[in-house]
């Protein structure tokens, strides 16, 4: 499973808590890309719903990655 900005990005208004299955229906729904519904295929099954794309993609970059301060120079 690999994950980008771009691909997690059609998540971003997903109807979150979502389980397995309603991000599935979602992604096609909304006409997602091939590798978005291939992505979510591989996660677990599992009757509790994920949260947000940090349970799937623990490495998605926050706000905070890409603030820049110039403060700090």
């Amino acid at each position: 499973m690999i994950w980008t900005v771009e691909l997690a990005a059609f998540l971003d208004d997903a109807p979150w808590p979502a389980t397995k299955e309603e991000l599935l229906e979602y992604a096609d729904r909304i006409g997602a890309p091939y590798e978005v519904i291939e992505n979510l295929k591989e996660l677990e099954d599992s009757d509790e719903p994920y949260e947000s794309i940090e349970d799937i993609w623990p490495d998605y970059p926050s706000d905070e990655d890409f603030f820049y301060n110039d403060e700090d120079n």
